[in-house]
């Protein structure tokens, strides 16, 4: 029995008790899951860490093959939204590196510290180090960040201030600048015998590769050119570097309506003389633009990267020396968490593709070699594996892992795929509902222009005949829902807020609109996207529509909900069609592409030339839900935390204040001080609460 619950308890015992399906699964405990991200494996030994968060109290955790028993390593005791990032193992195993504080998975100000709990004092960003065997936490550098170890595991580099600084990996002498140089410098990287560091220059419309030496040598700009030089690897021998070249900024821009590529190529430097040579160009088409990331020297000297050139986010190899690329991964699926085993003879990742047809929704463990396309599924099934990391001795590829029942955990098995266990002694509430959870089910329908859109459907058996349902909007857009518990923390929460409502007695459907990843280029890059159109929209009215037509919904009782694009799209779903969706839920939207802040969030490159201004901006007026407040009738909560730094808390008090003069109802939760991600998961629960007691007041136990 849990104790000490906070006053807002009320309001989770209150929706866990209302009318409706009878259930006994509370918020509270379906929310109790313990989520581990950030998993990582020391260059030798078994030894592995990673971060657990358990209802606020963010941790590390280590493991050691071959019994691989999870072990609290920090103490950690509060819900106090200081997230742990950056958690890199020393080569030797001994130490635990790790940043302490921030929002990092923020569009801006993602070093500035957090303080959800509005604190007088707020606490620091910190980069911190822990002996693997045991310890207090060692403070490297205030406000360090991006740490990257030396390959004799004793000096750390890191970002501050925009600038590279060194530290002991102990704490046993003081953090001392390395370099000081003009533009944001970062991605540091150490060559294979410890004693250059390459690192990029970001310089706004530009940027360089640089190679630092020493106090007493100049840095050396590696082929510097007008261009944005990134992601500098160095060759196993220490000779070389690869780099990604993309085009600098500026130009004429690209009309509105138009879509035209961009420009990279893989150029590969001498890092004694900083001169280099093009490798290899990406194909002048759209597909072809996407693509450089994952950059990696293997075996062979080979060079490993990601690109979408086939119409799909595939792993390619090519030789240093020059040649065509090989494709690594053949077939209609997408690669992610893409990493190199410790041999460098093989690709782990993971992939949505498998035996079963609906494995496009999954995600499983994919091996290839490096050399050609040789592809094994390591964990086919019917669960959700991802982040492979074999262990630094060749013998273990750990990972995350979950299933449709059970939230993610640790897993292990012999890297010959033999076999997945969990980690042993994992954290996880001896309560936690699994066997009350459903099965969601793979639906497909069709858009008005023909497109084939994916979803999940969650229901539990009996209840009402008729029963309210609820279109669930993922955000990014650049994501994917799936048939089980993600590897997002943001979207495992959304899935557990599904499970709970399909346990209210609720038909939920969360819908992979066009956009998304997961299904190819041609479906994340419509036409008419975005504020080019919102051609998007049309599947999620699609999605209304579908669960309209299931003969166990109640048609006029059909609510939207969603998060970041999420709420952008459920704002535009109820001001263009409120006779459809009867009430919504709006958490921290896009509203107004015409806006500051809507613009930044639409195109990296808001450019126009006089003649295509007032044509662009009267199109993403009319992609935006504030052009259709004279329409919108449904009742609507708005959800908004005002120190959010991937949408801007203006967008919501526009909207607002738009309704109001337009007579529109509307709730509001504005949450003081906390970001876009719930950093405290008190208000995590607040929300989903909210979230809940809305849709029970609005559908549930309204009349028809």
């Amino acid at each position: 029995m849990r104790i000490g619950r906070p006053l807002f308890a009320l309001v989770l015992a209150f929706v866990s008790t209302s009318a409706g399906a009878q259930s006994t699964v509370t918020l509270e405990d379906i929310r109790s899951y313990p989520f581990p991200q950030n998993l990582t494996a020391a260059a030798t030994g078994s030894r592995v860490a990673w971060t657990v968060n358990e209802e606020g109290r963010r941790n590390i955790y280590v493991a050691e093959g071959p019994g691989f028993s999870a072990r609290k390593l920090t103490s950690y005791d509060r819900d106090d939204g200081q997230e742990l990032t950056s958690v890199t193992l020393s080569a030797d195993g001994q130490w635990v590196v790790f940043v302490r504080g921030g929002e990092h998975g923020s569009n801006w100000d993602d070093q500035v510290p957090v303080n959800p709990l509005s604190l007088p004092t707020p606490a620091k960003l910190q980069l911190l180090s822990v002996l693997f065997a045991g310890g207090e936490p060692r403070v490297l550098a205030e406000g360090g960040d991006s740490p990257a170890i030396s390959p004799d595991s004793r000096t750390v580099a890191f970002e501050k201030e925009g600038q590279l600084s060194t530290t002991r990996i102990d704490g046993s002498a003081a953090a001392k600048r390395l370099l000081t140089a003009r533009g944001d410098n970062g991605d540091a990287q150490w060559s294979p015998d410890g004693s250059r560091l390459a690192f990029v220059s970001s310089r706004g419309d530009h940027s360089f590769v640089g190679i630092y030496s020493s106090d007493s040598t100049p840095i050396l700009w590696v082929a510097p050119a007008l261009a944005r030089d990134e992601s500098p690897r160095w060759s196993g021998d220490g000779t070389r570097i690869v780099f990604i070249r993309r085009s600098a900024q500026g130009g004429a821009p690209a009309p509105i309506l138009q879509r035209r590529p961009s420009e990279w190529a893989l150029h590969v430097a001498d890092a004694a003389t900083g001169s280099s040579r093009r490798l290899w160009k990406a194909p002048e088409t759209l597909p072809g633009s996407s693509g450089g990331a994952n950059l990696q020297w293997a075996a062979g000297d080979r060079i490993v990267f990601l690109s979408y050139m086939d119409g799909w986010p595939h792993v390619y190899s090519i030789d240093s020396r020059g040649g065509d690329p090989v494709l690594l991964t053949p077939g209609n699926y997408m690669a992610e968490f893409v990493r190199l085993g410790p041999d460098k003879r093989f690709v782990y990742f993971s992939a949505n593709t498998g035996p079963d047809r609906d494995d496009i929704d999954r995600r499983h463990l994919v091996r290839t070699r490096v050399d050609r396309a040789a592809t094994e599924v390591l964990t086919p099934g019917a669960g959700n594996e991802w982040a492979p990391t074999v262990t630094g001795d060749g013998r273990y590829v750990v990972f995350l892992g979950a299933s449709a029942q059970s939230p993610a955990r640790a897993m292990v098995m012999p890297v010959d795929g033999t076999g997945s266990r969990a980690v042993s002694n994992s954290p996880m509430p001896r309560d936690f509902p699994e066997t009350q959870l459903v099965t969601p089910r793979k639906v497909t329908f069709r858009a008005p222009d023909g497109l084939l859109v994916h979803g999940q459907l969650f229901e539990n058996a009996g209840g009402a005949a008729k029963k309210p349902a609820i279109v669930y909007v993922h955000g990014g857009p650049s994501r994917q829902m799936l048939l089980g518990w993600h590897y997002s923390d943001y979207y495992s929460n959304a899935y557990a807020l599904n499970q709970y409502l399909a346990s209210r007695g609720f038909v939920v459907l969360a819908v992979n609109y066009r956009l998304g990843i997961g299904y190819g280029f041609d479906f994340q890059n419509p036409a008419g996207g975005g504020m080019r159109g919102a051609s998007e929209y049309q599947d999620i009215r699609a999605a209304g529509e579908y669960l309209r037509g299931l003969p166990q919904v109640e048609g006029r009782r059909i609510g939207i909900y969603g998060g970041s694009y999420g709420g952008y799209l459920t704002a535009l779903a109820l001001a263009r069609d409120s006779e459809l969706f009867a009430a919504g839920v709006d958490i921290h939207g896009v509203h107004n592409y015409t806006s500051e802040g809507g613009r930044r969030l639409a195109m990296s490159q808001w450019q126009f030339e006089p003649t295509d201004r007032d044509s662009a901006a009267v199109l993403a007026w009319r992609s935006s839900p504030v052009a259709y407040v004279s329409t919108w009738k449904s009742p609507v909560l708005f959800i908004h935390g005002d120190d959010d730094r991937n949408v801007r808390f203006s967008e919501t008090v526009d909207l607002a204040r738009r309704l109001d003069e337009a007579g529109v109802p509307y709730e509001q939760i504005v949450i003081p001080d906390d970001t876009h991600h719930w950093m405290l998961h008190s208000n995590n629960l607040r929300v989903n609460a909210a979230i809940a007691d809305f849709f029970e007041r609005k559908l549930l136990r309204r009349s028809p």
